[in-house]
């Protein structure tokens, strides 16, 4: 293995552990919850989901737990940020 490529390895794997250094600013994913898949991400500022509880209520467990997840890389307004109220 060339020399360089052990060093971006070494330096990945510092990155990794330093999560400070990652903020998302857009995000989609599906989350598998209890009884279905849903599309739940944060974009434009404020989160959305795709299950009925979210589209009633503007708030579901799916996208509170992404922020439970994703935590410190998210930027600060995103934990404060406004639930959409329709996907």
């Amino acid at each position: 293995m060339q020399s360089s490529l052990i060093g971006k390895i070494e330096k990945a794997k510092r990155y990794a552990q330093e999560t400070d250094r990652v903020s998302f600013a857009e995000l989609t994913v599906e989350f598998r919850g209890d009884n279905d898949t849903y599309k739940t991400g944060y974009k434009d500022g404020k989160w959305h989901c795709s299950c009925h509880f979210f589209t009633n209520y503007g708030i579901c467990s799916h996208s509170m737990a992404m922020q439970r997840i994703l935590g410190d890389m998210l930027p600060k307004e995103a934990h404060n940020a406004p639930f959409n109220s329709h996907p």
